[in-house]
């Protein structure tokens, strides 16, 4: 019993030395403080340009409007870098070839489908998509959803 409350002893102490050391990120360069700030993925801020994008065309569907024009930023979906830890898959690039054509079909106005269902249709392959990845958008999608 007497080693095992050394033994936590001596733990408690590295471990604060160590959170002291981890707590000091900054550097010291010419009397300026840098901090290692994130920085976005190029599909990461793609991403959240798509979500206030489709967020406006949520709102001109729920003012009775039909969306007319396709954003073709959307397209770089394709070719966007994404984050250093994730690499495109053929899952990835079937969930983004079908999301680009339910997209599109947001905006036929020729189609038969009522335009609510094709935003929701949209939708649904974001979430879809993100449930096989990156999950921890998936509760923001959703409100984008029509109900």
């Amino acid at each position: 019993m007497k080693y095992l409350v050394y033994i936590f002893c001596f733990a408690f102490i590295f471990s604060c030395n160590s959170k002291e050391k981890n707590e000091n990120i900054e550097e010291n360069v010419a009397g300026k403080k840098l901090y290692d700030m994130y920085q976005p993925s190029e599909m990461s801020t793609l991403m959240n340009e798509m979500y206030a994008e489709n967020l406006k065309i949520k709102n001109e569907i729920l003012a009775g409007n039909t969306p007319e024009v396709f954003p073709t930023d959307f397209l770089k979906i394709h070719t966007a870098q994404l984050s250093d830890f994730k690499k495109r898959n053929a899952k990835f690039e079937a969930f983004s070839k079908l999301y680009i054509v339910a997209e599109q079909d947001v905006f036929n106005s020729e189609s038969a489908m009522p335009v609510k269902d094709r935003f929701n249709n949209a939708v649904g392959i974001c979430i879809s998509c993100h449930q096989t990845e990156c999950t921890g958008p998936i509760p923001r999608i959703k409100k984008l959803l029509i109900k």
